[in-house]
């Protein structure tokens, strides 16, 4: 489902008749930033969006849609000028294959500014059954042919013996979700490999047969994709007392009176887990940029320095539920915004 932010009452772009730009280091006659990805990072491009507003109230309010973070890149991706987007919030780092149609569509000069950290939680309601979970435990409950074989597990126990005989009923993210790309990669990926650990060198090799084995999730019911609005996830935990919900860490710190991080590897999602880098589902956070844009759309480059201003220890997108990166991950995130340095695309996967 897909969420807007308009701050001010914006129902759509106002564009002039003029000329777009955009190829020669333009981007035409829009007006007003928009950004558009990740459910996880929406709520801190909407926060940066607002205290933008409240400090430049000349400036048209930005517009920032959750769409998911594959969406999101599809629509970042397909040019450049006043019809595409400025920013792609991203819960997981850009694939070579989008770098490759960012490129093609004329999108070449991408500014990568990791943001902040934060931690795939899994959670359950207050009146939950405490679970206690392994990356095997996951996969083996979630993944569409774990062993190679259909699965047929319908509770917990028929997982692991030491879990308790309830269903097995997870709200998750969507397969355009970079939540839903982490939990593959950090989650599922590690709990196939303790199991077979020849799906290792299979993931570069024969990738569709690792995809297979390893990180499809299952269709038959006990998984229930929830869309991109993560809200929604929240009030199903509290409707359904044994379900369990995966979605970004902010969104247990908003309801930590309705739900309890459920432990993976004997670890809780937290802050200080997540900094530390001890609970396995933790992952960066990025907005992407388009150079072309930054001297064409009014206030663009203020918005990358609000954000800049707000991602520190004790900033407003902490409070707001963002983990702060390292001191020399800011640093360098600050660098790419005040040079305005490009992403080299060989360094992506």
């Amino acid at each position: 489902m897909r969420r807007h932010l308009a701050i001010l009452a914006v129902t759509a772009l106002t564009l002039s008749a003029c000329t777009d730009q955009a190829n020669g280091g333009g981007a035409g006659s829009r007006d007003q930033i928009k950004a558009v990805g990740s459910s996880t990072v929406y709520p801190f491009t909407t926060l940066v969006a607002e205290q933008f507003v409240n400090k430049n109230p000349g400036m048209k309010a930005p517009v920032v849609e959750s769409t998911g973070t594959g969406a999101g890149m599809k629509l970042f991706c397909a040019g450049v000028g006043a019809r595409h987007p400025d920013i792609v919030d991203a819960s997981r780092r850009m694939k070579l294959t989008e770098f490759t149609t960012c490129t093609a569509n004329g999108a070449d000069r991408i500014m990568e500014i990791q943001v902040g950290l934060d931690g795939i939680a899994f959670a359950e309601g207050t009146d939950g059954p405490k679970l206690q979970l392994t990356p095997v435990d996951i996969y083996l409950a979630l993944a569409a042919n774990p062993r190679g074989m259909p699965n047929t597990a319908k509770t917990w126990k028929d997982v692991n013996p030491a879990l308790p005989a309830v269903a097995i009923q997870v709200y998750g993210p969507p397969a355009t979700s970079g939540t839903r790309d982490a939990l593959a990669e950090l989650i599922m990926a590690r709990g196939c490999a303790a199991i077979y650990p020849a799906s290792i060198a299979m993931k570069d090799k024969k990738p569709d047969d690792f995809a297979n084995a390893c990180t499809r999730i299952r269709d038959d019911g006990p998984y229930v994709d929830a869309g991109e609005n993560d809200n929604l996830i929240v009030q199903k935990l509290q409707s359904n007392p044994n379900a369990v919900g995966i979605f970004g860490y902010s969104y247990l710190e908003e309801n930590a009176d309705k739900l309890i991080g459920v432990p993976i590897s004997g670890v809780t999602p937290t802050y200080e887990t997540i900094t530390a880098g001890t609970y396995p589902g933790s992952r960066p956070l990025f907005i992407y940029v388009k150079k072309a844009h930054l001297t064409a759309i009014p206030g663009l480059p203020q918005f990358l320095d609000a954000f800049a201003g707000a991602w520190g220890p004790g900033g407003p997108l902490v409070k707001r539920g963002l983990i702060a990166a390292p001191q020399s991950v800011r640093d360098a995130s600050a660098a790419i915004i005040k040079n305005g340095t490009t992403l080299d695309g060989r360094t992506l996967n």
